[in-house]
């Protein structure tokens, strides 16, 4: 739906997928302590397409090998 704003947030872990917040309400940490990564991208859906917000190119080149053209 135009307007709409998704923030997609991936995280990777090295060992068990299990995690918890700390107290700071914020953090999150792997439950086993292994290491683990994390990024976002923001997407917005405008009437045009989708438009990485987070991406330099608008999503361009991460996008079209599937077929997708985001707005730039």
């Amino acid at each position: 739906m135009p307007g709409l704003v998704l923030a997609i947030e991936p995280m990777v872990t090295v060992g068990d997928p299990a995690t918890v917040e700390l107290d700071d309400g914020w953090t999150v940490v792997t439950k086993d302590g292994s290491r683990a990564a994390h990024f976002e991208h923001s997407v917005a859906i405008t009437p045009e397409g989708p438009w990485v917000l987070t991406a330099a190119d608008g999503g361009v080149a991460g996008l079209a090998p599937f077929g997708v053209t985001p707005r730039t």
